[in-house]
């Protein structure tokens, strides 16, 4: 490719030969395209924004949970902020553990008086497959500073065992 005045002269081989194409040249042409670019990005952060707008007045909330393992149970810890005691409910069926309840508003305030509503209210439901040697008889739950925890005991068999060495 070679720049003449303001003409780009692209060099194609062909058979017998080159062909000579001649475009003229646009200085300008890298700001358009750099301008496109920028005007993308403002864009897809509005358009976001817009979607994230969409996605809170739909408002599904779900707890979120931590599952973990120790030595002698699993643990479900649920972020249940603002939900009384008395609106969860914890069920087992066909090992499936249950975690359902409701999150009420405080306050009775008009929809349209409200600037932002960012905070989701309304029921819930969360599932959660158990261990198949699980006892649901021997499954506790404590509710505490907004979080519930919820502890399956392990089965005797599955516990990890440590075995002492003796030495003679």
């Amino acid at each position: 490719m070679k720049i003449n005045g303001n003409f780009t002269c692209i060099n194609k081989h062909i058979e017998g030969g080159f062909d000579m194409t001649i475009v003229r040249w646009d200085p300008f042409r890298n700001m358009t395209t750099l301008q496109d670019r920028i005007n993308r990005v403002f864009d897809e952060a509005v358009n976001r924004s817009q979607d994230y707008d969409d996605e809170v007045s739909k408002c599904e909330w779900r707890p979120i949970v931590d599952i973990f393992d120790t030595e002698k149970a699993i643990i479900i810890n649920a972020e249940l902020p603002g939900v009384s005691k008395e609106d969860i409910t914890l069920d087992v069926k066909e090992n499936i553990l249950t975690l359902k309840g409701e999150r009420k508003s405080a306050e009775e305030v008009k929809k349209e008086n409200y600037y932002r509503m960012e905070r989701c209210f309304g029921t819930f439901e969360r599932a959660f497959t158990l261990p198949s040697a699980a006892d649901p008889v021997k499954i506790t739950a404590n509710f505490k500073d907004g979080v519930l925890r919820i502890e399956i005991p392990k089965p005797e068999e599955k516990r990890p065992k440590q075995i002492s060495i003796n030495v003679n």
